[in-house]
């Protein structure tokens, strides 16, 4: 039993002299692995600090996303935020098509940022005749627009629940403001609302803000929203840069605004050029539609006072006589024009490089925005604002909001075509009354001045409808060319 005993204790003091040492092996081996890392860890943290020629091409496989965020969020520099006693909230719902409701976004920061209110990113136009299914976030970059105004106004994505909770119950007040307004107009009858309201849903927003008469600062602010915080998003900006890279690779090229697409003839009872069936679908088409309130139109009438867009035979005309190079690529910023190709028959006769997004793009990169037209106006925006020459046919909200941002971009060539006076020297020319140079020529001296060079605007106090319209001329900005817009 005694040797049992001794033999055991030595057999543990044994056991003890081996586990030790495995203990002091482990616990080194976990310093020296700790001490590694950190230095590591230190070494990475000062090659960001000193610049990439430190520890150039060793993975950052310790970085996560999260660090590699906030490390290019850091490179932002963000406006300060506006502090300010909110006096309620605005939700706007804007109708019409993209550049009309780019105006009226424009518009509704101004009247927010002026009245001390939150204003919540505005609904976009669904039930038009586009019917385009986009939301404000599908065509513009949304976070861009809230955080770089964010020094004049605050802006929400969505109602805050317990506000959100008020509208639903209808504790909220919804109306269309009054068209062509002054600011004095939002002063004393809209703001009284939002105060016993909290909420204030303004319905409509096409031309709610007057163009001339405001205080600078609300001018310079909607030029600031126009042509920095309303950028689209970046796939419609790569699919506008594709484009104008393919063009740009074979040499200059005008965008033409070629309004001749079903919906504005119908619209405007323009039936110039079209047969007895044609006319009639476009009858048919206005009537189906209660929104637009014109029904009976004498078509010659209109085109006569300047009132119809072009169609494809007088442009091919008119860019004739300007001295538009027979052989320069052509892009067609429109939509379907109305005939198809029978109607383009003569126009691509004379300009046979004519190219459209269709033509220079594959069909599976304009599948996600081909049923989606405000999408396609966007890249036809970008795509016109890069153009050697913009010609519009007709002046509609397009035409106006690219001549502006043309204007804004440094006077770039844009031929506004005087319709009124074109239509009565292309009737001359067909009757035998003009010889071609004679018509040329005095299609040249008409638009001698038309080239979206620097002028005033318009201003008639008794008529605003009729004044010219901000948007195509914001000559208030125009002085900020050189230098960054200024916050105001």
């Amino acid at each position: 039993m005694e040797f049992k005993v001794l033999a055991s204790d030595r057999i543990e003091k044994h056991e003890s002299f081996i586990i030790r040492p495995r203990i002091k092996l482990w616990m080194t081996r976990a310093i020296t692995i700790v001490v590694l890392w950190t230095s590591l860890v230190q070494l990475i943290a000062l090659g960001e600090l000193l610049g990439p020629s430190l520890l150039k091409g060793m993975p950052h496989c310790f970085s996560t996303r999260a660090v590699e965020k906030d490390l290019t969020l850091a490179k932002v520099l963000l406006p300060p935020k506006r502090i300010y006693r909110n006096n309620g909230y605005l939700l706007v719902s804007c109708n019409g098509g993209l550049n009309q409701m780019r105006a009226a976004i424009c518009d509704m920061v101004a009247i927010a940022r002026h009245l001390n209110v939150t204003l919540i990113v505005p609904e976009l136009d669904k039930a038009s005749f586009w019917a385009d299914s986009s939301d404000f976030k599908d065509i513009f970059d949304v976070d861009h627009f809230i955080t770089s105004l964010r020094d004049e106004v605050r802006i929400l994505k969505h109602l805050p629940p317990k506000v959100k909770i008020r509208v639903e119950k209808g504790l909220s007040y919804s109306m269309p403001p009054i068209s062509w307004s002054n600011i004095s107009y939002y002063e004393n009858q809209v703001l009284p609302l939002l105060l016993k309201h909290k909420v204030i849903h303004l319905n409509r927003t096409d031309a709610r803000l007057a163009n001339n008469g405001l205080p600078a600062e609300i001018q310079k602010l909607r030029c600031r929203v126009n042509f920095n915080a309303l950028r689209f998003t970046s796939q419609i900006e790569e699919l506008g840069r594709r484009i104008v890279k393919v063009l740009r690779e074979k040499g200059p090229f005008v965008a033409l605004h070629l309004r001749y697409e079903m919906d504005m003839l119908a619209f405007s009872g323009c039936a110039h050029g079209c047969d007895s069936k044609e006319e009639e679908e476009l009858r048919k088409m206005r009537y189906a539609y209660p929104g637009w309130k014109e029904k009976v139109i004498d078509s010659e009438l209109k085109r006569k006072d300047g009132l119809c867009p072009l169609t494809p035979e007088e442009t091919s005309l008119v860019l004739t006589a300007l001295g538009i190079d027979h052989n320069v690529q052509i892009y067609i910023a429109a939509g379907e024009i109305y005939g198809g190709e029978k109607r383009m028959e003569s126009l691509l006769r004379d300009f046979p490089n004519l190219v459209r997004k269709e033509t220079l793009l594959e069909p599976s990169e304009l599948m996600y925005f081909q049923n989606h037209s405000s999408q396609m106006a966007a890249v036809d925006y970008l795509v016109s604002l890069e153009s050697d020459i913009f010609i519009p046919t007709y002046d509609g909200n397009m035409a106006k909001v690219v001549e502006g941002h043309r204007r804004f971009l440094g006077f770039k060539k844009s031929v506004l075509l005087d319709r009124r006076v074109v239509v009565e020297l292309i009737d001359q020319y067909y009757n035998g009354l003009l010889s071609w140079d004679d018509f040329s020529t005095a299609v040249k001296e008409v638009h001698a001045n038309r080239m979206g060079n620097p002028k005033t605007r318009v201003i008639i106090p008794e008529k605003p409808k009729e004044e010219d319209y901000f948007y195509a001329n914001p000559q208030e900005c125009l002085q900020l060319l050189d230098e960054p817009l200024k916050n105001t």
